[in-house]
This record gives C-alpha cells, structure tokens and sequence, in this order.
C-alpha cells in the first residue's frame, strides 16, 4: 500500500563540521516525498538544520530524538511509514530501540528503505564480522570486547598494534589504532562510554 503519512527521524544535534550529509539527505528526502504528494512529518530537535526549515516538511516536531518521545508523536500523527535512514547514527539507533520494545508493530508502522535486521546487522560490528567472512571475503582478524577487560586481552591474543572500533556510535567516538596496551587502554574507555561493544581488529597499517 502507498504511504499517505510518512515520520522521518531526523539528525538531531550535530557538531559543527559533523554529520552534516545527514541533514542534506533528510531533507532531500523530504522534497522526494511531497513530490509523491505524501505528507510528511518530521522529528528533529535542531532548529539550526535545512530539514526544520520553514515550508519543508508538512509538520515538525522539535523534540529529543529518543524512543519516547518518538512514540508520543507516532501515537498522535499515526503515520503509515517511517524512514530511519536519513538522520544518521542518532536516528538509527532511536529507529532500533523503538522495533525492540515493539512501537512500530503496535501502531502498524511500516519501516521504509533499509530493513531493520539489515541496520542491526551492519550496526553489530561482531555480526557485520561474521556475515562478510561467511561469503568469503577476506578481512583482519576481529575480536568483540563489552570491558576494557575483555578489549587488552582480544589484543593480546592478536597481537599489536590493533585497531578499535565502537558499535553503535556517532562519529566514530572512541575508534582508533593503538600500538600498546595504554593507547588501547584509553580508547577503550572512551569507546565504552558511548558504546556497548567494541571490536578490536588487528590492524593492517604498514
């Protein structure tokens, strides 16, 4: 069935100079939209973004881009489909949460464009790891860490210097190469501030 509504979780606030694609691609998305003469609704606290501008998106709702509040506007506006595709990691991570505690399927809400399992699996570092080995392709050696603990020890079984890199993060907070257990030490934790999972790969830098 043809969306008549459709919510676009947008970019949220961005750091100068960061993600700023995101809020080009979402309102590109937008225009796309009305174009088809779909109504569109649009979360994004930001007000220094092209997305809130006025006269793009039919409503905008300046609220935190977080699963609550984006069920209170789904329970008002009901749209018919959602685009979690176009705000980034901020909107990706918001758009998981919300399948998890099942909100989509209690409004009857359809996920556009990329499927959800689909941005799980890429967004899971350990999973994405696996599924490219599995078709054959050739990648560096990878562990996954949830401690700072579990990262030094992935390490030392790999051996340095080692690359890591957060799941679920916004700008790659807390990625980076690190050449002994103190670089990775501190990566780690700042990684871990922001993420649950961290992957440690050995790195392949000459």
């Amino acid at each position: 069935n043809f969306p008549r509504k459709v919510l676009i979780i947008g970019s949220g606030g961005l750091s100068i100079g960061q993600a700023g694609e995101f809020d080009y691609s979402g309102s590109q998305a937008i225009k796309a939209l009305q174009e088809e003469c779909i109504q569109t609704v649009l979360i994004n606290p930001n007000i220094a973004t092209v997305q809130t501008s006025k006269g793009l998106a039919d409503k905008v709702y300046f609220l935190p881009l977080v699963p609550e509040y984006v069920e209170q506007v789904i329970r008002v506006e009901r749209p018919d489909g959602v685009l979690l595709t176009f705000g980034g990691q901020t909107a990706l991570n918001c758009g998981v949460e919300l399948e998890k505690a099942g909100v989509f399927q209690k409004y009857n809400v359809k996920i556009l464009g990329t499927p959800i399992q689909a941005i799980i699996d890429t967004e899971d570092r350990k999973v994405f790891s696996e599924n490219i080995a599995s078709i054959g392709v050739k990648v560096a050696p990878s562990m996954a860490a949830y401690s700072v603990q579990e990262a030094l020890e992935a390490a030392d079984k790999l051996g340095y210097p080692v690359m890591a890199r957060a799941a679920f993060s916004l700008g790659g907070l807390g990625s980076g190469f690190a050449d002994n257990k103190e670089e990775l030490k501190s990566l780690a934790q700042q990684a871990l501030a922001h993420s649950t999972q961290l992957i440690i790969d050995k790195s392949l830098k000459g």
